[in-house]
């Protein structure tokens, strides 16, 4: 394994921030520490490079240990949410920053500069200072700046979150280009599971300071394990084990069959929905949402969220049958009430 973390462990007075974390990133890897505010995937991102002081636990790269090492001197990018450029420099100075205090020769410089800016297409922009560029543009070249040194790991604190909506999803596809051209093993914390699942190879879903679930998008999207993530990881009907005996039995032949006190999770889109005049569910309300429509239906079992591609015709007040196959229920552990912590 390249990157380790093992029993990280962090507390700010009487407050435990991280509680014996571990995770583990491949070279090339692109994973994303995503969580809930406070949960603690900043304080271990800064752990990783070197800002903040372990209490107990190690990190290695690639076997060596990491903890007594200067954050100067891991060789890792970060690229803030802030930006942090110097606005008294140019772009091209900006980004050469890194290899001018490393004595790299002037012609070098130039020629990575010139390289970057290409990769994060704003070639143009090398003598601009930084006010003079949008937020989305600022990124770009925090980002270029970053990896202009070669890091070994690449380290990303909620980047996109200052930017809108539209230039966020622009800047999301060219940072996954940026990353698998380059091959960087990439770190990236951030509170938006959309962004979550369309950059990474690996998501380590963390709160109150512990790693609750780590897997593969589609793992934690299909196969949450704990309410949490599946109330997190999207949009979910949780159901219990009584109301599926009583309004949907078929579901139960897959229940765990330990003492543990377990959820139905059912995603919105795996439930089918047609008109019938004597339905099981009531149509409470209909959204439209361009690829989508949403519907809100009371049903026995309770009221529930069903997603459909296309028109449905059917309209608010009317009556609809429900189906859901066996494949589309998973059984969560009910972790609500789980004490607190507080996650810096």
């Amino acid at each position: 394994m390249y990157l380790t973390v093992r029993d990280a462990t962090k507390t700010y007075g009487t407050f435990t921030a991280l509680d014996s974390v571990s995770i583990e990133i491949e070279k090339g890897e692109f994973v994303c520490l995503l969580g809930p505010s406070g949960c603690g995937k900043t304080t271990l991102l800064r752990l990783i490079a070197g800002l903040t002081e372990l209490d107990g636990g190690e990190i290695t790269l690639e076997g060596a240990p990491l903890s007594e090492l200067p954050a100067r001197k891991r060789g890792f990018g970060i690229v803030f949410q802030s930006y942090s450029l110097f606005p008294n420099m140019s772009v091209a100075e900006n980004i050469g920053y890194g290899l001018k205090i490393r004595d790299v020769p002037a012609p070098e410089i130039t020629a990575r500069v010139n390289e970057l800016l290409q990769l994060v297409k704003l070639p143009q922009m090398a003598d601009k200072l930084p006010g003079q560029l949008s937020g989305g543009q600022q990124q770009r070249i925090a980002l270029a700046r970053a990896i202009a040194v070669d890091p070994r790991v690449l380290l990303l604190d909620e980047p996109l979150s200052a930017l809108d909506a539209k230039v966020r999803a622009t800047l999301r596809d060219e940072i996954r280009q940026v990353q698998r051209a380059l091959e960087i093993p990439t770190l990236m914390v951030t509170h938006d599971q959309e962004e979550a699942l369309a950059l990474a190879d690996k998501i380590i879903c963390m709160n109150h300071g512990i790693v609750v679930q780590a897997g593969t998008p589609e793992d934690l999207y299909h196969r949450p394990a704990t309410r949490f993530v599946a109330e997190f990881m999207g949009s979910s009907n949780l159901l219990s084990a009584e109301d599926i005996a009583r309004h949907f039995p078929d579901l139960l032949a897959t229940h765990p069959t330990d003492e543990k006190t377990y959820l139905a999770c059912i995603r919105p889109e795996q439930i089918g929905l047609t008109p019938a005049k004597e339905g099981s569910a009531t149509v409470r309300s209909i959204s439209f949402l361009g690829n989508l429509q949403r519907l809100e239906v009371d049903s026995a079992a309770g009221p529930l969220l069903v997603e459909t591609h296309g028109r449905v015709s059917c309209r608010m007040g009317e009556s609809v049958d429900l189906r859901i196959a066996l494949d589309a229920c998973t059984w969560v552990l009910d972790d609500a009430g789980q004490p607190e912590r507080s996650a810096a």
